[in-house]
């Protein structure tokens, strides 16, 4: 985490001194990185903060191992019960009963479950912060897109690294 803040006040340090250059070039740079550091950053932690209630909480999905999933992608080969009795003595309204059952329906809990990384404060909030600084810098009319662009890089670069060490 020392590391990641280290490089962060670099990066912060070489992006003030662009104001001594370019006051507009300084404005878009800062705005802009400071934007995606900010998403890649809490998109991170939101993820990792999941991670882990769902660990905590053993919510963990067994999966098939990958030599038996490319094998047998649609589990076709799988041991299944086979019922060999004759299609009259089966009673089909209640096996259609039964296979409804073993669907899933999309419920709110599921959603609610799904969704608590998606829109968690820590990736809501920067890509407000994202809107509102190209707004605020289309509004005052200091936005150069040429320069705002390719300063995406550096937060994502920034937040990469911040990722990283978590």
């Amino acid at each position: 985490m020392k590391k990641t803040i280290k490089f962060l006040a670099v990066v912060e340090s070489l992006i003030l001194l662009t104001n001594i250059i370019f006051f507009e070039f300084y404005i878009n740079l800062q705005i802009a990185a400071l934007s995606s550091f900010f998403i890649i950053a809490g998109s991170a932690y939101a993820y990792k903060k999941m991670v882990k209630e769902q660990i905590k909480l053993e919510n963990i999905d067994e999966k098939r191992d990958t030599l038996d999933e490319i094998e047998d992608p649609y589990e076709l080969y799988e041991n299944f019960e086979v019922d060999e009795r004759l299609a009259d003595e089966l009673d089909i309204k209640a096996i259609v009963k039964e296979e409804k059952k073993k669907i899933k329906i999309l419920n709110i809990k599921d959603i609610k479950k799904g969704s608590r990384a998606g829109v968690s404060l820590f990736r809501l909030v920067p890509y407000l912060f994202l809107v509102l600084g190209f707004i605020a810098l289309r509004n005052n009319e200091l936005l150069d897109i040429y320069i705002y662009l390719p300063s995406l890089l550096v937060g994502i670069v920034a937040g990469y690294f911040f990722a990283k060490e978590l």
